[in-house]
């Protein structure tokens, strides 16, 4: 049996990824939400505990807390999978633990600190993400809990999982209602900012056009807009009457000339407008 070759190119890229994923991670961990004294979701969040129950540094922490969960939830995680999260949680850990705190501590507005935490959480672990690989622990939890309970999805169980967290962390270190506003707070940020990362940077919209004049159309939109068209046939429910659907993804930019030069050839067309989260192909993203 043939060993797969390493790709050194890509675990470059993935150590660089892990680096400033890491860096942003340890930032919003340790300079703004240590000392801001709100509870944070996930393993970050009981690795704060910790650290202000018994002074354990929250990167050790992390990593405490891994190990058991590593070895129970293994089985049910691809190797590679395995492999990438064990690399990306050891550097998180470390950068959290050695270089973050080289760095100055905000002690000012709580407010502010849960923004500033909640945005460079949420690019780093996009990152990460993004590169197939996790910070582990609640990450191999909900995974494992997933393949155990198929019907539930990931984004319900993170969530109970990250209110549990937090709720433990309010009852047990900073006990008021104002500490656990903040970590909702944060948590939603978190996942507003990493789907933002992840889908929203290559969102745009989508039109279907129904119209007598499609190839015209199709034709006006790679002329003036520079996107190619699928052209549909469709027929009308109540008339029979047969019509061309000018199926067409662009940019947020581009759907106002779209719009405009449709009115012109056909008056009479009906447009559908639709957001998209992420377009991949010619002239978009590419995978």
């Amino acid at each position: 049996m043939l060993k797969k070759k390493i790709d050194w190119k890509e675990l470059g890229i993935d150590l660089l990824v892990d680096l400033a994923a890491g860096m942003l991670g340890a930032v919003g961990i340790y300079n703004f939400a240590l000392n801001a004294n709100f509870p944070v979701a996930g393993f970050s969040g009981i690795a704060i505990i910790l650290y202000h129950l018994f002074k354990i540094p929250v990167g050790a922490g992390m990593i405490l807390l891994n190990i058991p969960v590593t070895i129970f939830c293994y089985k049910y995680l691809g190797k590679t999978f395995f492999l990438k999260s064990v690399k990306t949680t050891l550097i998180w850990s470390v950068l959290t633990d050695y270089v973050a705190p080289m760095l100055p501590v905000y002690n000012g507005n709580r407010l502010l600190a849960a923004l500033c935490m909640g945005v460079l959480c949420g690019i780093g672990f996009a990152l990460i993400f993004m590169r197939g690989s996790s910070t582990g622990g609640q990450d191999f939890i909900s995974m494992s809990i997933k393949k155990a309970k198929p019907h539930m999805t990931l984004g319900m169980i993170t969530f109970g999982l990250d209110i549990c967290t937090i709720i433990l962390g309010s009852a047990l270190v900073f006990k008021e209602v104002d500490g656990l506003i903040y970590g909702i707070l944060v948590t939603y940020l978190m996942a507003t900012v990493m789907d933002r990362i992840m889908y929203g940077i290559d969102e745009g919209k989508m039109t279907l056009i129904v119209t007598k004049q499609g190839k015209e159309v199709a034709e006006q939109i790679d002329e003036y807009a520079g996107r190619g068209s699928t052209i549909l046939e469709g027929v009308g429910s109540y008339s029979g009457e047969k019509k061309d659907v000018v199926m067409c993804a662009c940019n947020n930019k581009q759907m106002y000339t779209i719009k405009r030069m449709v009115k012109e050839i056909d008056p009479k067309a009906f447009t559908i407008i639709m957001e998209s989260n992420e377009v991949v192909g010619e002239g978009f993203k590419q995978e």
